[in-house]
């Protein structure tokens, strides 16, 4: 059996291009075009207008993280996503400090367009983090 080494994260949106850009943003990613195209623009002047817009994907600039895709369905989320993504925005901090440093990220990123859910404050089994939703309402986690 083939043991699997690399995997992609892929998104069901509406706006496939507006929400790979905002994970951009995110997670410092990249775009670059699809392959034998200068550029997104070219690509998408090459296809039937039906179809454009349909999909778009970014990548990790130092090749750690997974390919994110964005696919265009006619369907809205409905209910809460089965997965999600964790952004490790406060990693080997705690308490009052990691908070901060959360509430600091969760600025940036409602500043993008994403929309704070509630911010959990540590307890005694776990840590602080900030259930998020994207710019289409897709839930994350920043912890």
């Amino acid at each position: 059996m083939a043991l699997v080494r690399e995997f992609q994260v892929t998104f069901d949106c509406a706006d496939p291009e507006r929400v790979g850009r905002f994970w951009c943003e995110v997670l410092g990613y990249v775009v670059r075009p699809p392959k034998g195209f200068e550029s997104w623009e070219e690509y998408e002047r090459s296809r039937p207008a039906e179809r454009r817009g349909e999909w778009f994907a970014c990548v990790d600039p130092a090749g750690a993280g997974p390919r994110l895709f964005f696919q265009r369905v006619p369907e809205g989320r409905v209910v809460k996503n089965r997965v999600h993504l964790d952004v490790r925005a406060g990693t080997g901090l705690a308490g009052e400090e990691r908070l901060a440093v959360l509430k600091a990220e969760a600025e940036r990123l409602v500043a993008l367009g994403a929309s704070v859910v509630q911010v959990l404050v540590a307890d005694d089994e776990n840590e602080s983090c900030i259930p998020m939703q994207d710019v289409e309402g897709n839930e994350f986690c920043l912890d």
